[in-house]
């Protein structure tokens, strides 16, 4: 539970620890990028708990039998570049997934969103869509990127971050009321340069090993 109306914090004592090996300055690159992959795949996993089902009729080893399967297609849209870190591990849980991709940089001078590449499923707005990021910081990227899906007639759009300031929170309400955040955590706020305090760093650098 949190006290922002548009945020589902979702707690679990594995997905705390992982998170607090993500944000430990001695935790290698490669270490990194395992967890925030995980993190992502257990985000999900608890983001589709509510997701929409069919049954279906199969055959096993012994004899017929009934299933079910996700009934509402999911398309997965990283804000490159970080959101790319998110991708496998959500694959991982959900192979069926098309992943759409925005390129959203941030201008350090101005801290405003400026979209550099677009390219999403030519049915996006049949789907139900994930935007994925590791940090919700000054909520600049992640609005941009919600537009753009509404720009091209999204309905069903939630997004999942590992950690989301208050500032970030704040922004997304005023901005997108409709857009329900899913994160590991909700931290202090922003320092005078716009990273999240206490955070995860630079989570591109720290992925990819360039700044």
């Amino acid at each position: 539970m949190t006290d922002y109306a548009n945020v589902r914090l979702i707690s679990h004592p594995v997905i705390r620890q992982m998170l607090a090996q993500a944000r430990d300055r001695r935790t290698d690159r490669e270490g990194f990028r395992r967890l925030v992959s995980q993190i992502a795949a257990l985000l999900v996993y608890e983001m589709t708990r509510d997701h929409p089902e069919e049954v279906v009729d199969l055959q096993t080893p012994i004899g017929p039998a009934t299933g079910h399967v996700l009934a509402a297609q999911i398309t997965v849209v990283p804000i490159l570049r970080a959101g790319l870190g998110m991708v496998d591990g959500i694959l991982s849980l959900l192979p069926h997934v098309r992943i759409g991709h925005l390129g959203i940089y941030r201008d350090e001078t101005t801290l405003e969103p400026v979209v550099y590449y677009n390219k999403l499923p030519p049915d996006v707005a049949a789907t139900e869509v994930i935007v994925v990021d590791p940090m919700l910081a000054t909520g600049g990227s992640c609005t941009a990127a919600v537009s753009v899906l509404k720009r091209v007639g999204v309905a069903r759009i939630r997004l999942a971050c590992l950690v989301a300031a208050p500032e970030g929170i704040a922004r997304m309400a005023a901005d997108h009321p409709d857009v329900l955040i899913c994160t590991a955590a909700v931290d202090e706020g922003l320092d005078r340069n716009g990273y999240i305090v206490p955070g995860l760093g630079d989570a591109g650098e720290r992925l990819f090993g360039t700044p």
